[in-house]
């Protein structure tokens, strides 16, 4: 993967960002709801897909721990059937404590900062480590909301078959090699779907965190890369599609989130045909007048 070209801007730890996620998806499912029997994601109220924040998260971590997962300080927490105890109990070892005697304050402060500094996840996004091993609480400068498609998106749930099987059928003879009928299965999927996702940065949480630059640079690239790394047949193919970035020139911000983040909106750009690609919809930035203090990278575009 190559690198994004970032300014200074948009690197600053010490400035409040906000940002738009445009992505989108085509012949798949790109967050299966399993309170739904796995179909896609949806408002039930009006028919727009969504995709968590989670979901969204979880990506950025599995990018990140293909970039730089070898690294002491990009290590990732939240990890698929991780043990999250033993992953606290690392910061009592590697602090020369014991996590069964060493419970003061002291002790909990001294492993959540080392959490912090070994773990891009928990300095990021925040944990909660007040378990059993206790590794104190965090609260993460970077947050998402849940990505929501432009227009409604029509889920659809196909019968799929298997001619192999994973043992005879029972009427058949034990030493019969070949199979005398398939399986059935389900897939759900989405023709097309165009999301948008609002992300956060707050300076005073990173100072507490340790976030730095460095750790900036790395998501501005992992949201933009880390749909390649995510390839399947269930999610068909899923791409970002814009990445912008409003900069403040302050910690507290210079104009409020929702008023940047309503710049950026889409338009139909035809509106006879159910949607199904991105050139049916026209990106529009309104980077006219920005308020004083205010800049506006274009991080991804199409």
């Amino acid at each position: 993967m190559t690198e994004p070209h970032l300014n200074p801007t948009v690197l600053n730890p010490d400035v409040r960002h906000e940002f738009v996620l445009l992505f989108d998806v085509t012949n798949g499912n790109p967050n299966g709801d399993p309170d739904a029997g796995n179909l896609p994601r949806i408002d039930p109220e009006n028919g727009h897909g969504l995709v968590t924040d989670v979901a969204l998260k979880r990506k950025v971590r599995n990018y990140v721990d293909a970039l730089r997962g070898k690294e002491d300080r990009f290590k990732i927490y939240v990890q698929q059937g991780a043990i999250l105890n033993n992953q606290h109990g690392r910061a009592y070892t590697a602090l020369g404590k014991d996590p069964k005697k060493d419970k003061t304050q002291k002790d909990i402060s001294e492993a959540r900062q080392w959490m912090c500094d070994n773990f891009f996840d928990v300095r990021t996004f925040g944990a909660v480590m007040s378990t059993e091993v206790n590794a104190g609480q965090v609260r993460g400068p970077v947050q998402f909301t849940f990505a929501r498609s432009q227009d409604p998106i029509l889920g659809l749930d196909f019968a799929i078959t298997r001619v192999a099987l994973t043992n005879p059928d029972k009427k058949q003879d034990a030493t019969d090699e070949t199979a005398r009928s398939g399986t059935m299965g389900r897939k759900a999927f989405v023709p097309y779907g165009l999301y948008m996702a609002h992300g956060f940065y707050v300076p005073t949480f990173a100072a507490d965190t340790g976030f730095g630059a460095e750790d900036l640079k790395v998501l501005w690239q992992a949201l933009e890369n880390m749909w390649d790394l995510d390839r399947s047949a269930s999610r068909g193919l899923t791409a970002c599609r814009g990445l912008y970035v409003f900069s403040h020139d302050s910690k507290l911000g210079n104009a409020p989130a929702h008023k940047l983040l309503g710049r950026i909106t889409l338009k139909r750009t035809n509106n006879e045909l159910a949607p199904r690609e991105f050139k049916d919809y026209d990106v529009q930035v309104d980077d006219a007048n920005l308020p004083q203090g205010v800049t506006l990278t274009r991080l991804v575009e199409g």
